[in-house]
């Protein structure tokens, strides 16, 4: 941080404070050199005062907020200067204290310009990620090992015309996985067509699918074309197949087979061309196993098979989806939104989103409307001193880790029950415990 004042015995007792409190300073007795440092990546708070013999306090000010209009900028006043102090915040100054002030208040005015400066840094460097990233990247927005992997295989699946399988939760984004295989493949000039198989009616999912002949059925009055048939050249998503009924699945299975539909009330057989991604939110294997899904179909289904992995197994991208999630929201509804604070940000890092992407969303589109998150249903963390001014993946980072040590601690080490209760894949827990040197998760007892 920079610190400017043209008081000799002012400059020293304030960056002594500063020094104490933590904080690196640079002290300056007039605005030479000032400027030179300052820039849209400098990690800074600028303190000046605003009357000094050599330096037009005011000027410098906007000067600094020229170069970055979100820069942090505590403003020194006497007490007959608070209207020139209340224009200057108007200006786009940050903060003021007026003379004289104990060292507690600076260091305090001090502290939350530099949390302020972290969130804009951070929020600049994940819009600078989504605008930087290819289509897929801005389609399956994630920096973590997860997303990354999953994208590969997205790309490698999209390369070859092969039905494919997708699992995840509900809300977990499979829909977005299909889209990105459409779009990646050589059928993206053609259509997309989704599917929800569990929002269809029994009555009416097979002249969904399979079309209809006029006077197929009462109040047929007209031919209808099926799914299959409107995608011809392009992609099916059959999206929650497993609650498709016995004999649709049969009727499917054939239809998959030979690629071919008949109308409801017509025996001619219409060829269609078109790749197949189908979505389960459970494992169809053992649905197979449990008798609830035709083993034949599943064999057909399962050529090519990825998952994608619930919001709670990768809070490493929930920063970067927040933002995703605010950039597309304001431009939908044309509104400019402020970024998320820290404490709220950690807020929603504790939480373990049960509804996943699509809860996730929600709750960013109530914010951008105005509205405030109900902090009552995230298990939010005090920030610790220690952290104060820290990057923002830092503070994240020891907020998770402080989470599995007391999850660990209160089951004495039993991983099963420190997973289960955390709501994570085993996995996934033995990855942060590596993550983050918590013992050596092989060594330890997976008892109950």
């Amino acid at each position: 941080m920079y610190f400017l004042d043209d008081e000799k015995h002012l400059r020293t007792a304030c960056s002594q404070a500063l020094e104490l409190a933590g904080f690196e300073v640079d002290s300056f007795a007039s605005a030479d050199g000032v400027l030179d440092g300052i820039s849209t990546s400098w990690p800074g708070v600028l303190v000046s005062d605003i009357r000094m013999a050599k330096t037009d306090g005011l000027a410098l000010i906007a000067a600094a907020l020229e170069i970055d209009p979100d820069l942090p900028v505590i403003l020194i006043k006497g007490h007959g200067d608070v209207p020139m102090a209340v224009n200057a915040m108007r200006d786009g100054a940050y903060d003021f204290i007026e003379k004289p002030f104990s060292s507690d208040v600076l260091v305090d005015a001090v502290r939350r310009g530099l949390d302020k400066r972290n969130l804009v840094l951070e929020n600049r460097h994940l819009r600078e990620a989504l605008t930087q990233g290819t289509r897929l990247e801005n389609r399956l927005v994630g920096q973590s090992l997860g997303a990354i992997k999953l994208r590969e295989k997205i790309t490698q699946f999209a390369a070859v015309d092969a039905d494919v399988l997708i699992t995840g939760e509900t809300g977990a984004g499979k829909e977005q996985v299909a889209q990105a295989l459409h779009e990646l493949s050589r059928r993206r000039e053609d259509r997309f067509v989704p599917v929800n198989c569990g929002a269809l009616p029994e009555t009416t999912i097979e002249s969904e699918l399979f079309g209809y002949e006029k006077g197929a059925f009462t109040g047929a009055d007209h031919i209808r074309i099926g799914k299959f048939e409107y995608a011809d050249g392009g992609t099916v998503f059959l999206d929650e197949i497993e609650s498709m009924t016995l004999d649709i699945k049969v009727r499917l299975l054939r239809v998959l087979e030979e690629r071919k539909i008949v109308h409801l009330g017509s025996n001619t057989e219409i060829p269609f061309n078109v790749r197949v991604i189908a979505s389960s939110k459970g494992d169809l294997r053992e649905a197979v196993h449990a008798g609830n899904f035709r083993d034949d179909l599943y064999y057909r289904l399962n050529v090519l098979t990825t998952s994608k992995p619930p919001l709670r197994d990768r809070f490493d991208d929930l920063p970067l989806l927040v933002t995703h999630f605010i950039n597309q929201e304001g431009i939908q509804f044309d509104w400019a939104v402020n970024d998320i604070p820290l404490p709220e940000m950690k807020s929603l890092m504790s939480y373990d989103w049960p509804g996943n992407i699509r809860e996730l969303r929600n709750c960013v589109r109530r914010y951008v409307l105005g509205q405030e998150f109900d902090l009552r249903k995230f298990d939010n963390h005090e920030e610790t001193a220690e952290l104060n001014g820290q990057p923002l993946s830092i503070q994240l980072a020891a907020l998770e880790k402080k989470i599995l040590q007391e999850t660990l601690e209160k089951h004495g080490g039993r991983l099963k029950l420190t997973y289960e209760e955390l709501g994570v894949s085993r996995k996934t827990l033995y990855d942060k415990m590596k993550k983050y040197r918590l013992g050596n998760p092989g060594e330890e007892s997976e008892g109950v």
